[in-house]
């Protein structure tokens, strides 16, 4: 089996876990939905041919000695996670998003934004053995240099509130993104409070 699109490592490690689980001489794999609903896909492979399972609960059937290609049907999602339960219950929560924002042209939150602080704070140290990726944002005023430069300072001060909290800096990414991704569109020159922030990924 090879991936053919990028899954979710739960997806591919659940999939891989279920065919493991499967009597010989029959290999099944179930692909299950991604935590963020986000579409993915597995190839199933044999000698003679291959599937692509692209829908949450599509399962590929493969045995030991058939020629052809696995059979691909639909498993039943309430069947497949009570013969599974401990892998359900061994699965990561799903990623957490949060989005902090600055007062214009500094690394200063925004009132409001100390609150949100606050609660991706206790979602970070809430996961054992979590990762975050935290990434900084500008809005179009001044040189695209500057504002480079400005989104990752951002991201770092975030980065560092969540190492003064005691977790593991080794486990946060901080990257800054100047104006590239905008939240709103705007033309060059204009200080839209929505596009000053930074998007913390706790997964």
């Amino acid at each position: 089996m090879t991936p053919r699109s990028l899954c979710l490592l739960v997806t591919l490690l659940a999939s891989a876990l279920l065919a493991a689980c499967s009597t010989p001489p029959t290999t099944r794999v179930v692909l299950l939905p991604q935590a963020d609903g986000k579409p993915s896909a597995v190839v199933v492979s044999t000698e003679d041919g291959e599937e692509t399972l692209s829908q949450p609960y599509e399962r590929a059937t493969a045995k030991l000695g058939a020629h052809g290609a696995p059979n691909v049907d639909k498993a039943d999602p309430e069947r497949v996670k009570q013969q599974n339960k401990t892998l359900f219950e061994l699965m990561p929560p799903p990623a957490q998003s949060f989005t902090v924002y600055f007062e214009v042209g500094g690394t200063v939150l925004t009132a409001a934004s100390q609150v949100t602080m606050n609660e991706a704070l206790a979602a970070a140290l809430a996961r054992s053995g979590g990762e975050i990726v935290v990434t900084g944002h500008t809005d179009t005023v001044g040189a695209q240099a500057r504002n480079d430069n400005l989104s990752l300072t951002r991201a770092l001060e975030i980065r560092q509130l969540f190492i003064a909290r005691d977790f593991p800096p080794v486990r946060i990414e901080a990257v800054g993104r100047g104006e590239r991704d905008l939240a709103v569109r705007t033309a060059d020159e204009v200080a839209e409070p929505r596009n000053r922030r930074v998007t913390i990924e706790v997964r």
